[in-house]
């Protein structure tokens, strides 16, 4: 079976930056909805006609990927707005900002905790990836049909580099 939309690929790859730096390793298949939200659009365009034991190099700007870096995703807060326990490289849901932030940041992105200072926190709204070109190789390792189930969710389940989520 070939790859079109709305079916399953199991895939495994190697992202790297275009230094060479490894970023991410899947060494087990894992599913992804092609046609839904799993992949990333370039992604899926470079699939399409694909078959099981099939790989691809694929060279991805930032754009294909996950954007260009946005400084006004930048955002410098009270220190006395977070918890305690507060980490650097903690993730923290738009949705589940401290009361005090809510109101004034976008709900929808999710946030890395940037930098800690004595009075004031950097929660970072862009992507980990963001602004950065990659270099991705796959392997195709299966493709069925997706489940009425999977079509209707637009998802297999995972989805690409979705922190949190």
């Amino acid at each position: 079976m070939h790859i079109t939309e709305h079916c399953v690929v199991a895939l495994t790859w190697v992202l790297q930056d275009t230094l060479g730096e490894e970023l991410d390793v899947l060494d087990e298949p894992v599913d992804f909805l092609v046609g839904g939200d799993d992949l990333l659009a370039r992604l899926e365009q470079a699939l399409q006609g694909h078959a099981a034991g099939d790989s691809l190099a694929l060279h991805l700007e930032p754009e294909d990927a996950f954007g260009d870096y946005d400084e006004n995703l930048l955002f410098l807060e009270p220190r006395s707005a977070f918890p305690a326990e507060i980490e650097e490289g903690m993730i923290i849901e738009g949705a589940h900002l401290p009361a005090d932030l809510a109101g004034r940041l976008p709900r929808e992105p999710l946030y890395t905790v940037a930098q800690i200072y004595p009075d004031h926190v950097v929660l970072d709204g862009n992507h980990p990836l963001a602004g950065i070109a990659l270099r991705l190789q796959l392997k195709v390792h299966a493709v069925r049909e997706a489940t009425e189930e999977e079509t209707e969710r637009r998802s297999a389940g995972t989805g690409f580099f979705r922190l949190g989520a």
